[in-house]
């Protein structure tokens, strides 16, 4: 999976202004991205932060999405799949305010990978539970501020041509 971070942030900027704006909103970036880890990060600017100065929860849960969810539609699309997904639930557990700009990070690409092979062999929709770790590295270096975990939801199949 070779695309640049440029592209990468081109596409997350296009689906959101297509489908979700208030992804857009929240300004996301992503910051790394290879083929088990996506790191995206949001800005703590009044677009997202509560009347605590802290990130605000959905701003929060907006970030996970992302983390947990944009490499299947990268993955998918470098593979030449059209793939549905879909979060089921989500549990968060919040352990300190974040008070500057988040990371929220997942590595589950590999988890990922198999979903969308289980999907295409199966037909079938395959759900599972991916993780995402948001820290705020500028006042906390890698301790968490909270963490996810969001059954994950995908159903492949080969692209028409």
């Amino acid at each position: 999976m070779a695309i640049s971070l440029r592209k990468a942030n081109w596409g997350l900027k296009f689906f959101a202004w297509r489908y979700i704006p208030l992804i857009g909103f929240c300004a996301p970036k992503i910051v790394r991205m290879d083929s088990t880890t996506l790191e995206v990060t949001m800005p703590h600017s009044w677009r997202t932060k509560n009347h605590l100065g802290s990130i605000y929860f959905g701003a929060l849960a907006i970030g996970a999405d992302l983390a947990g969810a944009f490499l299947v539609f990268t993955k998918a699309k470098a593979r030449g799949v059209n793939a549905n997904f879909a979060f089921k639930d989500v549990q968060g557990s919040f352990l300190k305010r974040p008070e500057a700009k988040v990371h929220f990070t997942s590595h589950d690409g590999d988890v990922i990978d198999q979903m969308i092979d289980e999907s295409l062999a199966s037909g079938e929709r395959i759900n599972r539970p991916v993780s995402v770790v948001v820290t705020c590295p500028s006042l906390h270096g890698d301790e968490p501020m909270a963490t996810f975990t969001l059954t994950l939801s995908v159903k492949a199949k080969p692209a028409k041509k």
